[in-house]
């Protein structure tokens, strides 16, 4: 079972909406061949799949091997390649073993990391012959926040005016970093084992991928400009510097850097060995304000420990970008430029792939469409063309 497994079976304010949970979602088990045939007609050349590391390893490195879980992977995966399409594959896309919670508390201590690189090591060796793009973590950055601070993601770990929920254990000043240290060794031991035992011959790529907001200045303040150099520096660089740049971004080390956790000298030379692509995940942006310098209300981003900015899709009363039926979900594709931009210069011109981008509909809001008129969602078109564009001025 894992930690998500455990978590949408809860009660009260784990119960997600319509009181459903995640054992039968859109049944991929049972369906990969139509997906793979949908995607075959479609023309898709390449598919994202993440490999659920309990269907693996229900009980980690402490029990056996769960042999059903590994033969739906490997004949998922030859169907794609039968089918001439590349896999993507993602080793943990926000579960991991809920026996890895109980035993030690997972993420929170430095067991994890041994847990992840024996899962790593099993999938190279027994899925490495055919998958050639690895991404060792999908948005980190998400599993720390939402999980260890606010307590809406398991395992709902929270304390005090940062928690979104009532959480019965956590502390949201410090196990964010804890856990995002773990994770970010747990990845340097996955791509060490990968380099020494299996690339040579395998041949294959890997990474990691993480959300990518892109931040506005509010104003075109000083303080407002640093502070959307802050908000990057507390989601996206605080992963991606220690792996590419060896070390905490500076923003951090200066307004939290008693609470940050330390590299040693063997895990400092562990993390040079980096990684070979940036994953991205773009979906909106957000106008930033300062915090540090000026007095500002209380939201997302303007506590110490989350960067000391406040965070919001509006300016003046004006959306940053066309609304949807999310408040958190603006339509601003400037920023896709402007984050891959900033990515490609700050970390070296590092390849890198768009691993996630799409336009959110909630269907329940028009529940007399046909699905014919449903299938002609215009908007999302429009949405992915204009990222796409938006691209493609990036890349000139």
């Amino acid at each position: 079972m894992s930690n998500w497994d455990n978590f949408t079976h809860g009660t009260g304010r784990y119960v997600i909406y319509g009181g459903k949970n995640g054992d039968i979602a859109n049944d991929h088990y049972h369906r990969y061949l139509e997906d793979i045939y949908l995607m075959e007609a479609l023309g898709v050349n390449s598919y994202r799949l993440s490999i659920s590391w309990a269907r693996i390893l229900p009980k980690g490195r402490f029990g056996e091997a769960n042999h059903a879980g590994i033969e739906f992977y490997n004949r998922l995966i030859d169907v794609l390649i039968l089918k001439g399409i590349q896999p993507f594959v993602t080793l943990s896309h926000y579960d991991s073993p809920q026996e890895l919670e109980d035993r030690y508390g997972s993420w929170l201590s430095p067991q994890s990391q041994e847990d992840f690189a024996f899962y790593a090591d099993l999938c190279f060796k027994t899925f490495g012959d055919r998958v050639k793009y690895w991404a060792t973590f999908n948005e980190p950055n998400f599993v720390v926040q939402l999980g260890y601070r606010s307590g809406l993601f398991p395992p709902c770990r929270c304390s005090g005016p940062l928690a979104l929920v009532q959480c019965s254990e956590g502390d949201s000043e410090k196990e964010p970093f804890v856990a995002a240290h773990n994770i970010i060794l747990a990845h340097a031991a996955a791509v060490d084992i990968y380099r020494t035992k299996y690339q040579i011959e395998q041949k294959g790529s890997i990474g990691i991928v993480l959300q990518h907001e892109w931040y506005e200045p509010l104003s075109n303040s000083t303080a407002d400009k640093l502070a959307a150099e802050r908000a990057r520096s507390f989601t996206f660089n605080w992963f991606l510097d220690p792996i590419i740049l060896g070390k905490y971004p500076t923003e951090m080390e200066n307004l939290v850097g008693s609470l940050l956790p330390k590299f040693s000298s063997k895990e400092k030379e562990k993390l040079k060995k980096g990684l070979d692509f940036i994953g991205v995940n773009y979906y909106t942006a957000f106008y930033v304000q300062d915090c540090m310098y000026s007095a500002c209300k209380t939201g997302m981003g303007s506590s110490r420990t989350e960067g000391l900015y406040l965070k919001s899709g509006v300016k003046n009363g004006v959306p940053i970008g066309e609304p949807t039926k999310f408040s958190w979900f603006n339509i601003y594709p400037n920023g896709m430029e402007k984050a891959v931009t900033y990515v490609k210069d700050r970390y070296n011109n590092t390849p890198m792939f768009i691993t996630e981008n799409g336009y959110a509909h909630a269907q329940e809001d028009d529940p007399n469409l046909t699905l014919e008129e449903d299938l002609n969602d215009s908007k999302r078109i429009k949405y992915i063309v204009d990222h796409i564009e938006a691209m493609v001025a990036a890349i000139r």
